[in-house]
């Protein structure tokens, strides 16, 4: 058996190995020595090595043109020496309940490690050579307040930045580091893309990459507002964490050791507002739709998907299940589920062309898809940052409408109910969050008390603002909700749930 996690291994994925892979896996159609990297990708976990290196692979079969990443992690380097150690080269797994596709990736140049050498981020940013900085950091990443719209001057990271601009430790102290560079030697325009999911995450990237450099040299930002484009994108490919038994499997499959496997779903949508200073890949030709506006996309996509997932995550991972699919195998979770979508969500979006009941069913189905293994502990994480966008915009419009709030209203409380660190079974939750210590200060103040327990978690203004906290149509529910969850547990709580819901409907 080959031991895919041997970093001494000889027999490894690298560009000599791939004429020995089997027949049936997709290789690079193109000499990737022949194109020089063009982009800089901030933040190489599983999803951007997935989804936008995936899309830039197929633009370079398609059209070629020097647009290989040079990619950098900003807190890890569990990936960096691995993916160095192959050339950059890596597998992506594309998996249905009746199929998969084994495919190597060859857009990623090579991965730098930002905590070793900042002065290395930096160049490359500044390079004439690049034209695209995008990024996938997460919500916590971009060190952005939704509270108020603004950049997280109370951030750790941001003050380390504006003491010492030269050597940076966020996302977007890296960026304008590397703008100002940029400015410095006369390297010419660039576009700076988000990737993540955020509403509006173009302008948020625009908003503290503007902030902070105003803070910094005031005259960067108007060279910033003259020479760069921030557009906006939306992004869905559901993709878990690699597991040790993913990397086995892909060994087994390909007789040769890959570190850094991605192992994914098959469908993959990418909608980018068509704004770009500096040019960009032919990413359509691998399926991404170039738009005037994301908003109505974006929009569907948070709250049918991002939103139906934490709700999955939360109430699921309390009753005990491990995987997003056993627990939309389950017929009261996956009807809760689906009557949130259609009568809670679906009211709040826009009206478009496109066919959102069709999307829901593949919702549905990608949900159940049993070879992902999607955790709902890692779906989990981050809870405070993915909350306002994903469940409590969408509440916050059904409100102002004077609409019942019953499914989305039990996800929040469900997500009181984790982050205060205990499940259905009693056991203890390890909850990883930027905000843990509070949660954590918060479950020792107010014990088993539901009311107050609601309360102090509404009174954490980042998260909640200021309006929803005041307003008993949100309090009464979820507090109500909370109170069930904590004496009677998910199951019985659903019920509870579904009933009003149905009476109201009725």
């Amino acid at each position: 058996m080959i031991d895919p996690t041997d970093s001494r291994s000889s027999n490894r994925l690298q560009a000599a190995s791939l004429e020995s892979l089997p027949a049936s896996v997709v290789r690079p159609r193109y000499r990737r020595q022949e194109h020089k990297p063009g982009i800089v990708h901030l933040g190489t976990g599983a999803f951007h090595r997935a989804h936008q290196a995936v899309y830039t692979d197929t633009a370079l079969g398609a059209e070629g043109g020097d647009w290989r990443i040079i990619g950098a992690s900003l807190r890890s380097r569990s990936t960096c020496d691995p993916l160095n150690r192959q050339g950059g080269l890596y597998t992506v797994v594309s998996r249905d309940v009746e199929s998969e596709e084994f495919r190597v990736i060859g857009a990623l140049d090579r991965v730098l490690f930002a905590p070793d050498d900042p002065a290395a981020l930096i160049d490359v940013i500044a390079s004439a050579d690049t034209r695209i900085v995008s990024l996938t950091v997460t919500e916590k990443g971009y060190c952005y307040n939704p509270a108020s719209s603004s950049l997280d001057t109370a951030n750790e990271l941001i003050k380390s930045d504006l003491l010492r601009p030269d050597s940076p430790r966020s996302a977007p102290g890296f960026i304008v580091a590397g703008l100002q560079s940029r400015r410095r030697s006369d390297a010419g325009p660039v576009t700076v893309l988000s990737c993540d999911n955020l509403p509006d995450n173009g302008v948020i990237t625009r908003t503290v990459v503007l902030e902070l450099a105003d803070r910094i040299d005031p005259e960067l930002t108007g060279w910033i507002e003259r020479n760069v484009s921030f557009p906006c994108s939306m992004v869905d490919r559901i993709t878990p964490a690699t597991t040790d038994a993913g990397r086995q499997y892909v060994a087994d499959q390909l007789g040769c050791v890959d570190e850094c496997p991605v192992l994914t779903e098959s469908f993959s949508q990418w909608v980018i507002e068509d704004r770009f200073a500096a040019g960009r890949p032919a990413w359509e030709a691998g399926g991404a739709l170039f738009v005037t506006d994301v908003a109505p996309f974006e929009k569907m996509k948070l709250r049918l998907l991002n939103g139906s997932h934490s709700a999955i995550a939360y109430l699921g991972y309390l009753a005990g299940f491990e995987y997003v699919h056993d627990v939309i195998a389950n017929p009261p979770f996956r009807d809760l589920i689906r009557v949130m979508m259609d009568t809670e969500v679906t009211p709040t979006l826009e009206a478009t062309d496109f066919d959102v009941d069709a999307y829901k069913d593949e919702l549905i189905r990608r949900f159940a898809n049993p070879n992902l293994n999607h955790q709902t502990r890692q779906i989990a994480m981050d809870g405070s940052q993915k909350l306002p966008q994903r469940l409590l915009e969408p509440i916050s419009e059904r409100l102002s409408e004077g609409k019942p709030i019953h499914c989305l209203a039990l996800a929040v409380a469900a997500w009181m109910r984790y982050v205060t660190g205990q499940d259905d079974a009693g056991t203890t939750i390890d909850v990883d969050d930027p905000l843990a210590k509070d949660f954590a200060r918060i479950r020792r103040d107010h014990a088993e008390d539901p009311a107050a327990i609601a309360e102090a978690l509404m009174a954490i203004r980042p998260v909640f603002g200021e309006k929803l906290p005041t307003n008993p149509a949100f309090w009464n529910p979820v507090t109500e909700s909370l109170t069930q969850l904590m004496q009677t547990g998910v199951m019985a709580t659903f019920e509870s749930t579904l009933k009003r819901v149905n009476g109201r409907l009725d």
